[in-house]
């Protein structure tokens, strides 16, 4: 069996960011949008989502970081 060709790491790394401006921009959108429903004077929806998706995509990549090669 031939080698596994390893990813280019332009190609990884970009991939990467786009999935972290997409978790943290629809996390925002979502916590946005039901402020607007419930009508809060505050947006607490946004910002909890918002926090939230940023951990979420930090998680994410940091575990990219950390796996181990093979």
């Amino acid at each position: 069996m031939p080698p596994q060709k390893q990813p280019n790491p332009i190609a990884k790394y970009s991939n990467l960011g786009i999935q972290m401006a997409l978790i943290i921009g629809l996390s925002a959108w979502g916590g946005n949008k039901l402020d607007l429903h419930y009508k809060n004077s505050t947006p607490v929806f946004t910002i909890i989502l918002s926090l939230s998706g940023i951990a979420i995509a930090l998680y994410l990549v940091l575990k990219d970081f950390i796996k181990p090669q093979k």
